[in-house]
Parts: C-alpha cells; structure tokens; sequence
C-alpha cells in the first residue's frame, strides 16, 4: 500500500509580519517557520496507518517551496515517513491553490498512492482549496475536516465536521484523500534516535517546473494588515460604579441609549 501526505512550511505565529515590498504577501526576512499545524495532524495519521500496516506500506512525504522547507520534511521523515519529495519552488508563495494542487496532482498521478493525507487548510493562505482540488483532479473520493480516522481492507471510514459541531459520519472506498484538522489525534514529537535514522532517508529534489502546467486561476492585489483601531478603555472600581460609568459612556460616545 502506498500513502502520501503533503505539507507545508508555514511562518510561526508569533512572528511579526510586515507586507513585502510588493505588497503581496509578508516579508520574510527575520520570520521563523514550522510545519503548518493542520498537516502535523495528516502525518501523524498517516504514520499511525504506516505502523499499523507494518512493511508493506510506503509512506512519503511531499512539500513545495525554497530550500527551508527541507527542515519541515525532516521533521516528517523524523515522525515516521519513510522517503520525501521536495517539489522545489522559490516562488511558491505566489502560486494559488489551483496551481498548489497542480503541482501535487502532477506528481502523484502515476504513483498509484492509496490514500493522501493532507491538512485541512494552510495557517497562512487558509484556503482550504488544495486537498478537495488535488482529490477532484485526480479523481479520488475525499472527505474533509476529520476528526477520526480508521482504515479496514480498503475502506475508510471516518468522522469529520459539520457546523455547529455536529459530527458526520462517513465512508469511503480507497483510493482517496482526507484533510485533516484539529482533535484528530496528538502529532508525536520526533525522538533523537529517530531524527538520526531521518538523516539517512531520501529526499528526491523536483524542480517545479517539471510538474506545474497550469496557470494562477487567481491572483492576490494586496497583503496588508487591518486597520488601526482606538484605544479601549478599562474600567476598574465596585460593581455598582462601574455600571454607572458604563451608562455614562454609551450616553456620551455612543447612540445606544440615546
């Protein structure tokens, strides 16, 4: 069986960022970056199912960008996968979810991948497009936002969801792709014998080129932070003082109690 997860090196969320200076997309310079959050959540399913399936599974790891995002498919190969491919592309940033999930179609539709993992959306974009695109593309039956996830003789069957936190329950033939979100399961932290055995796993490097054929079905105009709001105000003192300065205020600034 063969299973394929696909990641993304996003920036923390706890850097500062600043629009670059074509206004695009963030400046990167000074910005430290991780694995995307959401895929963490597809390779550890995808390594459970690996070790469940035991030697006859294959599972490899996939990501598109510039030469920092090798540090994020370590770190895959470090939770368990077993080989990588890194999709390279400086420019990837600029490319929209059409031509993310071109690119990835493109590799795997020879590979006869069984089932692909892939996180329920990116923490930068956040488009969720690329998953249920890749899955329609290659003509794949999918399912999106899971929650659980349970693999039986070429059946899928998995909860995922709805709004309102309704959970549905559903089933699926493989081959097909899973996006995957948070409460799936904990992602394990690699262990250093592991990150070790990593060092020593291939990673096949794919210049972008070879596989992307389709052109940007959208295109970002601008990248820029909200605007500045006023300052609050905080009150403090009793209870009963506080209600009458509150009153107070609503009178003044604004119309509620006019």
């Amino acid at each position: 069986m063969k299973l394929l997860v696909c990641i993304k090196q996003v920036p923390d969320l706890e850097s500062r960022f600043k629009p670059d200076a074509a206004g695009v997309w963030y400046n990167e310079t000074d910005l430290a970056f991780r694995m995307n959050e959401y895929d963490e959540y597809a390779v550890e399913q995808a390594v459970q199912l690996r070790e469940k399936l035991g030697d006859g599974c294959e599972l490899t790891v996939l990501s598109i960008g510039p030469d920092r995002v090798v540090e994020a498919i370590k770190k895959a190969l470090a939770m368990g996968c077993d080989n990588a491919a890194h999709i390279q592309d400086s420019a990837a940033s600029s490319k929209d979810p059409w031509q993310i999930a071109s690119i990835i179609s493109a590799y795997a539709k020879d590979k006869g991948f069984d089932i692909i993992f892939t996180g329920m959306q990116s923490q930068d974009r956040g488009s969720a497009q690329v998953g249920v695109t890749v899955a329609e593309q290659l003509g794949l039956a999918c399912t999106t936002t899971i929650t659980s996830f349970d693999y039986d003789n070429g059946t899928i069957t998995a909860k995922r969801e709805l709004e309102g936190g309704i959970k549905a329950a559903v089933k699926l033939k493989t081959p097909a792709l899973v996006t995957c979100q948070l409460g799936l399961n904990i992602p394990r932290y690699p262990t250093l014998p592991n990150i070790m055995k990593a060092k020593k796993k291939e990673i096949t490097a794919i210049a972008v080129a070879d596989l992307l054929k389709e052109a940007a079905l959208s295109t970002t105009t601008s990248f820029h932070p909200p605007a500045k709001k006023g300052g609050g105000i905080v009150l403090e003192g009793d209870v009963a003082d506080l209600v009458e300065k509150v009153i107070a205020i609503l009178k003044d600034k604004t119309a509620v109690l006019r």
